[in-house]
């Protein structure tokens, strides 16, 4: 009798200034874990950055192994909409993390929202010129 593989969603939520990662359940609407850059690292300006990402990563997937989930969905998502709609240094790093610590990565989605001609973009400020 083969055992029965759970399978979660890991939700990474990466901006220039900050990493979240979210894993549920299948149906997205049980929260197993989470953790942010401020949980582990204690410097407010290196939470973004590739190495809080990989303690952020290895955090979840020790919580992962501890619920029985070792498959996982990712899904990537930045600020979007009228802001940045590229994710920060912390979600390629956080993924190939997940990996070394021995969780399966079966699928990588882009999740970012996406204007529809919403509302305007910022004005550029005008400095003065000497």
């Amino acid at each position: 009798m083969a055992r029965e593989d759970k399978i979660g969603i890991v939700h990474i939520f990466a901006t220039q200034n900050n990493t979240i990662m979210l894993l549920t359940d299948m149906t997205g609407s049980e929260t197993l874990a989470k953790c942010s850059g401020g949980v582990v690292i204690k410097t407010q300006h290196k939470e973004g950055s590739p190495y809080a990402a990989m303690k952020i990563a290895e955090t979840i997937a020790q919580k992962a192994r501890e619920k029985g989930i070792d498959q996982v969905h990712v899904r990537v998502r930045a600020k979007g909409g009228i802001r940045p709609r590229n994710p920060g240094q912390g979600a390629e790093a956080s993924i190939r993390s997940l990996t070394r610590n021995g969780i399966r990565i079966l699928s990588i989605e882009n999740v970012t929202p996406i204007p529809h001609d919403g509302t305007r973009k910022k004005k550029k400020h005008r400095s003065k010129k000497p």
